[in-house]
């Protein structure tokens, strides 16, 4: 796996928007005073234009020339790192024109961001085998004050931080909007993890996964290198970590065995389960744990439900294509990143 190096004050953080931009409220405003927060710990910014772009359908503008954006401020050396402007829709009609080659050959940057963001955090670590963070978006660092987890996502990218845990509480209701662009993450519910079967957990594993919705997309397509990822990193053994967006309960379901019929789901060590946009459904007998332990109780691995990560707040940082070791004990989780640092001093060396 190859590991971009950390960054550090007086680096600049490129923004691009290879889903949606920041042009509507409250995401506009945030975006803003991200770049503000950002200069005040010590970072400078390049800005793709496609940032302040509104004329695609479900991202920022034409596919074509949000793949060339996002290659450019990859490749480029006035950046040091890249933070996704946005979520979306519809990334996926870039990726024919991303110059994979060129990723692939090119010194690796760490690159942030979720949900829509999967169709490159998870194509980019599966088919260049460069490591990525499935994490908060740009817009989320100009919430005031911050939570925890920011800090958390900062240290990773700084590479002071090896190991993440779970929070005290996660949020139900969001209050951000156009009127109140900045309001706090408002965490209000407690954390409860579960753990199939009951009980304390430990394994070690590679990290890979992302949003259910946009990774049963990606199957069988051109962009589909899980076999051979799987292959790769079988001594490991392999960690899936998921998490749902706009899918019900029945649509988590499908989408679960639906890559696991098509047998990505190889070499398994275990599973983390982020809290799902619909948190409490349940219809015709099916909530949103039995429509993932139904399916995937057959492969005998720890499954682990209602981690911070995804959809709903908070989220800590997951670096995809990373050897990371999963503690479960009496409630709490933890996990450490066992290469990081490792591997990105061998990058350094190798670079320079």
């Amino acid at each position: 796996m190859r590991y971009p190096e950390f960054i550090k004050k007086g680096d600049r953080i490129g923004y691009t928007a290879p889903s949606m931009g920041a042009t509507t409220e409250p995401y506009a405003s945030c975006f803003a005073k991200a770049l503000e927060v950002m200069a005040e710990r010590g970072y400078g910014h390049e800005i793709g234009k496609n940032v302040y772009k509104d004329d695609g359908i479900g991202i920022s503008t034409n596919p074509k020339a949000a793949a060339e954006e996002l290659v450019e401020l990859y490749l480029s050396k006035e950046n040091q790192a890249l933070i996704s402007a946005g979520g979306g829709e519809m990334m996926c009609e870039l990726l024919p024109y991303v110059d994979w080659e060129k990723i692939k050959a090119g010194k690796p940057k760490w690159y942030l961001g979720y949900s829509d963001n999967t169709n490159f955090t998870f194509v980019a670590t599966t088919m260049c085998d460069v490591a990525t963070i499935y994490g908060p978006c740009a817009p989320t660092f100009g919430v005031t004050p911050w939570h925890p987890c920011l800090e958390q996502t900062m240290e990773v990218l700084e590479g002071r931080r090896t190991q993440v845990e779970n929070f005290d509480l996660w949020e139900l209701d969001d209050y951000r909007d156009a009127e109140h662009p900045f309001a706090p993450m408002n965490v209000t519910e407690p954390v409860v993890i579960k753990s199939f079967p009951e009980g304390n957990h430990s394994f070690t594993g590679r990290l890979v996964g992302g949003c259910l919705d946009c990774l049963v997309n990606l199957r069988s397509t051109d962009y589909d290198h899980v076999a051979e990822f799987n292959e790769k990193y079988k001594e490991d053994g392999i960690i899936w970590f998921l998490e749902a967006c706009d899918l019900n309960i029945f649509g988590i379901r499908r989408a679960i065995w639906q890559l696991k019929e098509i047998g990505w789901f190889k070499y398994l060590k275990g599973f983390l389960i982020g809290r799902p946009v619909c948190f409490g459904e349940a219809f015709l007998g099916l909530d949103q744990y039995t429509a993932v332990t139904d399916l995937l109780a057959e492969y005998q691995v720890p499954i682990l439900m209602d981690l911070d990560f995804g959809h709903r707040n908070p989220t800590m940082p997951i670096v995809t294509g990373a050897l990371a070791k999963v503690d479960f004990t009496d409630g709490h989780f933890c996990m450490t990143y066992l290469e990081d640092l490792h591997h990105t001093k061998l990058m350094r060396k190798q670079w320079r």
